[in-house]
């Protein structure tokens, strides 16, 4: 792989600064966030005043921990427009979460809160390694969720030429690939491995391709799955974080030089991780639920956003500011199996761990006997296909799953291309349990 470590020149000065200096930024624009929510939205003054705290309480950053948290259910309660701190005049663009389990999110955007974001998508594709004058391919969804016109604005932003293909159409993903020579790609994980299985699937080797890089979001993926990818396309795959209730991608990133946890743009964001259970902030280097409050948002602003993302916050190293290690889970999204915290991505690691499985998964929740049981769906490669070595393959996975996650589940190696495939996001889990 190249080496593709930014000149420390091409930085802004703030990725660079000292500690001292993040921390007074954001203490200046946390006292005028939190006063921008009070003055500008309903509902922050109502639960800023029903706990009894005031903008003017805080002195410090430690104070912020007096003020209540905001939930999902709170956008969907004010659902459309009801959290917006500016004229809806002022608003140029809306972005809105799919709505499947009830009424969509909706997030709006200034015109200083577009320019901020494609900023910082800029900021986190240099930072992967993308250089202005690239080719960039992206492939996450276009239209309300915020993957695609996120990863377009700030790839136009850093001076990069877009390939605006969005999700699906794998064949035609590939196609392009080959002719328009792309050196950065833009993609949830999951619709990575698509790609590469139709690279295979047309005798194309994927290492002699144009990519040096990926970057990768939208859904929690492992370091196995980031070694696979590398290895295949010899190129190097980084993480992205966002979510759309605070900004949308760009929001954090790895840098490439050292691939060791998520910066977060703390000159934008503030960081906390509480406790999921208490609410309690906890220390630096502790796992727990990750929460942010947004530090320059003008159109919606965000004070102690609970996002359900499980990590812990480390001390910066290839740039001043924090780092977040790679999302593990989400408290909404753990299985809870026999008394056993499960997550997705631990069956991934234990799926990457056995040679004779391609990386496509599903995990299966049904009830048996009053009891709740788990079926993890997998595939075996092309050249494990046969009875014998799919056995195998599944003693295999269910004495790993066993021996780290700590519970039996039953295992059903299927042929190539019969486990669900990711258009865009992966689908995961699917509940069969019966409805109570």
């Amino acid at each position: 792989m190249k080496d593709l470590t930014p000149n420390k020149s091409d930085l802004d000065p703030i990725e660079v600064a000292s500690i001292d200096e993040i921390r007074g930024l954001q203490l200046e624009r946390l006292k005028w966030s939190l006063r921008h929510a009070y003055d500008n939205v309903p509902m922050y003054r109502e639960r800023f005043d029903a706990v009894g705290v005031h903008p003017d309480d805080l002195r410090t950053l430690a104070d912020l921990a007096k003020f209540p948290f905001t939930t999902k259910t709170d956008l969907r309660d004010n659902y459309p427009f009801g959290l917006f701190a500016v004229p809806r005049e002022r608003i140029i663009r809306v972005h809105a979460s799919s709505g499947t389990t009830g009424k969509p999110t909706v997030v709006g955007y200034t015109e200083k809160d577009i320019d901020t974001w494609a900023s910082l998508v800029a900021r986190s594709m240099r930072a992967s390694g993308t250089r202005p004058g690239d080719i960039v391919h992206v492939a996450y969804g276009y239209g309300l969720f915020t993957g695609g016109l996120g990863a377009h604005y700030g790839a136009e932003k850093l001076g990069c030429t877009v390939v605006p293909i969005s999700g699906g159409m794998t064949e035609r993903q590939v196609t392009l690939i080959q002719d328009f020579e792309p050196g950065t790609i833009m993609v949830t994980p999951s619709y990575m491995l698509n790609i590469l299985e139709e690279f295979q699937r047309q005798g194309i080797d994927p290492r002699a391709c144009s990519l040096d890089v990926g970057i990768f979001g939208a859904e929690p993926w492992t370091n196995a799955m980031r070694s696979e990818v590398e290895q295949a396309f010899d190129m190097h795959a980084v993480d992205i974080y966002g979510l759309s209730e605070v900004m949308g991608p760009g929001v954090a990133n790895e840098c490439v030089e050292t691939k060791d946890g998520l910066h977060i743009w703390e000159d934008h964001f503030l960081p906390e991780i509480i406790n999921p259970e208490t609410g309690e902030v906890v220390e630096d280097g502790e796992m727990g639920e990750l929460v942010f409050t947004t530090l320059t948002k003008e159109g919606l602003p965000m004070i102690r956003y609970r996002t359900r993302d499980l990590t812990r916050l480390l001390p910066g190293t290839a740039r001043s500011m924090r780092r977040m290690e790679k999302i593990t889970g989400r408290s909404d999204d753990m299985i809870i199996l026999r008394g056993v915290n499960v997550f997705p991505t631990q069956i991934e690691e234990q799926i990457m761990k056995c040679a004779g499985l391609a990386p496509h998964f599903q995990i299966e929740l049904i009830r048996k006997e009053r009891m709740d049981a788990m079926i993890v769906h997998a595939e075996c490669t092309p050249d494990q296909a046969n009875d014998e070595a799919r056995a195998a393959s599944a003693r295999e996975l269910a004495h790993h799953i066993k021996s780290v996650v700590g519970i039996s589940t039953k295992i059903e190696i299927h042929p190539e291309g019969r486990v669900e495939r990711s258009q865009g996001k992966a689908r995961r889990v699917v509940d069969n349990r019966p409805k109570e």
